[in-house]
This record gives C-alpha cells, sequence and structure tokens, in this order.
C-alpha cells in the first residue's frame, strides 16, 4: 500500500480531471515516472501560468491524449521538481497532503509542504 507524506494510507488526488502518473486518480509512483508526479496540489491561475512559462503547458487541451486542460481549482499530481521550482518562486499551489506520495519528500521538504498545505 501506498503512503502519504504524513505516513498514511495514499488518498485520491482526483479523478476528475483523471491524474495520476498511471491515470488511476493517485499520485503514485514507480521507476518508470521520472518525473516523480507525486505532489497532489490544487492549481492556481499563477501556478498554470509559471508551468506554461517553463515549457509545461497544463491548462492547453490536448484531446489527442485525451487531456482536456486544466483550470484553477483542479486538482492534479505534480511533478515534484516542477511544484519545488514554484515554490521558491513564489508560485506554489496549496498541497493535498493526504494525497502527497511520500516519495515527494526525496525532493521537497515535509515543511514546505505543510507551508502551502490546501485549508
Amino acid at each position: 500500500m501506498a503512503h502519504n507524506v504524513i505516513g498514511t494510507a495514499l488518498q485520491i488526488c482526483s479523478m476528475n480531471p483523471l491524474t495520476g502518473f498511471i491515470r488511476n486518480g493517485c499520485c503514485e509512483t514507480g521507476p518508470e515516472d521520472s518525473g516523480s508526479h507525486t505532489v497532489c496540489a490544487e492549481v492556481t491561475e499563477e501556478f498554470l501560468v509559471f508551468s506554461k512559462a517553463k515549457g509545461n503547458d497544463l491548462s492547453t487541451p490536448r484531446p489527442e491524449y485525451g487531456f482536456a486542460g486544466l483550470k484553477p481549482g483542479d486538482r492534479w499530481c505534480l511533478c515534484a521538481t516542477r511544484w519545488h521550482e514554484a515554490a521558491e518562486a513564489g508560485y506554489a499551489p496549496p498541497v493535498v497532503l493526504e494525497a502527497t506520495h511520500e516519495n515527494a519528500l526525496k525532493i521537497v521538504s515535509l515543511a514546505d509542504l505543510k507551508y502551502h498545505e490546501l485549508r
């Protein structure tokens, strides 16, 4: 069973839109997930603009991949490195700790995640 950053069972991040590296709604990860899609965040307009400027456009629909595009308020499993980069730049979206995989702690600190916890 997968665990979250607070040591309990990993919870679902989002089923609509369907997220996760393996698209099961959870921020599960494995050796094939080189981006470590482990941080469950509720995306903001500021983060979406930041991510697009960094080369990862998450807001534009890509029907060929079955991706409708994200809008502010959607929950999504983000790459831990991109979330960390956004946090350092002041654009970190709020985090759902119960749905953030424990492997995120290899890249970001629990203190940073808790500071940005969705309330």
